[in-house]
């Protein structure tokens, strides 16, 4: 299936491919101590010169011209692993919840529900987690415990259609 992908792509995937490429590598990159030190390296420089161009407006003007392209193109840049990023966590998330036999399976299209409906769930989660504190506060303190039964039937997420 990946090699049919890769032959039926067109030219506009593989500029997605490369820029996605390109993003990665440079993020990677800007994060890494070396860009750090090249960063400090050029402010360093440039405070430097500072008295070399007398602190004129111009020499003011590189280092706030230089600053705001480099963080212009770099919000793009970190949008776009972000994203990526979320997506990849998504699909495993999903995919645990598909895998888990007791997870409740509607909750992998969680991203389309409305925000009552995300509240609605956060509720119900919040309800099965104080439950679950509580059972742990009767083992430490050697109360009787409920039954799991009670505990698995209260942990289904009720989610209307």
């Amino acid at each position: 299936m990946a090699n049919a992908m890769t032959t039926d792509a067109g030219n506009g995937d593989h500029k997605k491919k490369w820029f996605t490429a390109f993003a990665q590598g440079t993020s990677s990159w800007t994060g890494s101590p070396a860009a750090f030190v090249l960063a400090f390296g050029i402010i360093v420089v440039w405070a430097i010169t500072g008295p070399i161009f007398g602190y004129s407006d111009t020499w003011q003007l590189v280092i706030n011209t230089g600053t705001t392209i480099v963080t212009f193109l770099m919000v793009f840049l970190i949008q776009n692993s972000q994203n990526r990023d979320s997506k990849l966590i998504q699909l495993k998330l999903d995919e645990l919840i598909r895998a888990v036999e007791t997870a409740e399976t509607a909750l992998i299209n969680m991203d389309e529900m409305t925000e009552e409906e995300l509240q609605e769930v956060q509720d119900n989660f919040s309800k099965v987690a104080a439950e679950a504190k509580e059972e742990i506060e009767d083992i430490h303190e050697k109360r009787p415990r409920k039954t799991a039964v009670k505990r698995k039937a209260s942990a289904k997420v009720v989610l209307r259609s």
